[in-house]
């Protein structure tokens, strides 16, 4: 394909380092966060088919279908199990189960944050929780950044403890042919202690300062959890299908299946259910909705970004770099 591509780049220039241009020119657009890194990925693998240095065919081939199926499966499952409200259900438990003491609130938080992460996006998981968690603050008359910094934190050290978790990790394990079972196994466990580490940080740099009074925490006390559940049959089945869901991910290997597959058929299993039982009209939304939330402007970085490092392979940098690090290790 080198040579190919070789041939094919305008006025006979070097692939390689047409490429590695067009690499450097979209990342360098990406840091500076002027135009919308998903616009910027997208023109970048534009510019690789246009100047030559892939055709069509092979820039689709660069793409890992693998890595943006289970993404958007995982965003559907997402969206459309948060309109049952159990997200705020368990926001609100947490409170409730640590006696609305403000230190205890921030420690059981951040476990939450960090539970669902590992197994939802962890961007959408944040989203969620804020709301309820500022509610909270408001409630207590306490600040609320504490707990929206530990919360960030435990959001990104909990997405790391999964294939699922984090599209870094989706990458990985896509391309190195890793297994759910696979990050479980070899960085679960250390990302129980970075998670206990933390919330020690965070109890000692703010929570062992934070005081309500015991009528704001009486007030917190009388949330109803249940009450914030809004449909319990789409949360019977969102839990059903998640349930299913992660069990597959943890046989994938025995059931041949790969984690896209698990999700697209997780995400359209739900979808079907959440349908099922609604007339045309209230359907339809549900459909809009559930696409809309879908966070495309990730898919679709992803996609280009993937193109722009294909066509970086195809001109040959990777090889020649590879090349010259085996020849250094073998000095």
């Amino acid at each position: 394909m080198t040579a190919h591509a070789a041939s094919q780049v305008y006025f006979g220039l070097n692939p390689m380092w047409v490429s590695t241009c067009i690499l450097a020119v979209t990342y360098a657009c990406i840091m500076s966060e002027k135009v919308n890194r998903a616009i910027i990925a997208l023109v970048g693998a534009s510019v690789m088919i246009v100047v030559g240095v892939l055709d069509q065919n092979e820039a689709i081939k660069g793409i890992d279908w693998n890595t943006i199926g289970l993404l958007t499966g995982m965003m559907i499952l997402v969206s459309i199990s948060r309109r049952s409200g159990m997200f705020q259900y368990l926001a609100i438990w947490s409170a409730k189960a640590a006696k609305a003491h403000p230190a205890g609130i921030l420690f059981i938080l951040q476990i939450t944050t960090a539970v669902l992460s590992a197994f939802l996006d962890n961007v959408t998981t944040v989203l969620l929780i804020v709301p309820v968690t500022l509610a909270i603050c408001t409630t207590l008359k306490v600040p609320a950044y504490p707990y929206l910094f530990a919360e960030i934190f435990a959001s990104n050290i909990g997405g790391t403890a999964t294939l699922i978790g984090d599209p870094p990790n989706i990458l990985i394990g896509s391309q190195v042919g890793l297994t759910f079972n696979d990050f479980v196994f070899h960085l679960t466990p250390v990302i129980i202690i970075v998670m206990f580490v933390q919330a020690a940080i965070i109890h000692f740099l703010w929570g062992k300062d934070l005081k309500a009074s015991a009528t704001a925490e009486a007030r917190v006390m009388k949330m109803d959890p249940a009450k914030s559940i809004l449909d319990w049959l789409l949360l019977k089945q969102s839990l059903t299908v998640l349930t299913v869901v992660m069990v597959a991910f943890v046989l994938a290997r025995p059931l041949h299946l790969e984690p896209a597959t698990i999700a697209m058929l997780g995400a359209a299993i739900l979808m079907l259910l959440d349908n099922w039982v609604h007339h045309s009209e209230k359907a339809a939304h549900n459909i809009h909705q559930t696409f809309g939330d879908v966070e495309w402007i990730t898919i679709f970085f992803f996609i280009g970004l993937f193109v722009v490092v294909h066509g970086v392979d195809v001109g040959g940098l990777l090889t020649l770099l590879a090349n010259k690090l085996v020849a250094g290790h073998r000095r």
